[in-house]
């Protein structure tokens, strides 16, 4: 009995039209950072970041991980950061 009590704690809905409101405007800066006279990886690195930034919003409000316990957000970042660090090492070898 105790272990449901657990489970139902209750939590504000989020507001997820305000959510879609900022990938959406997220998205149009995206298309338009493509059309921007810099370099291309200044681009590629723009792109990335806004797609993190999306992945991360979806992840936060969709997946309902903003109410999730401490352990979850390990398990969702450590990876994250070691793709990074191999995309960071594998860079050299491109160049």
């Amino acid at each position: 009995m105790a272990d449901t009590a657990a489970h139902n704690e209750t939590h504000a809905e989020p507001n997820y039209l305000a959510v879609f409101g900022w990938l959406f405007v997220l998205t149009v800066v995206e298309v338009g950072i493509i059309y921007l006279p810099i370099p291309k990886l200044l681009i590629a690195t723009g792109l990335v970041l806004l797609a993190s930034v999306k992945a991360a919003l979806v992840a936060i409000y969709f997946m309902h991980l903003k109410f999730e316990k401490v352990v979850i957000w390990w398990i969702a970042i450590i990876p994250a950061i070691l793709c990074v660090f191999l995309i960071l090492m594998l860079i050299p070898e491109l160049v």
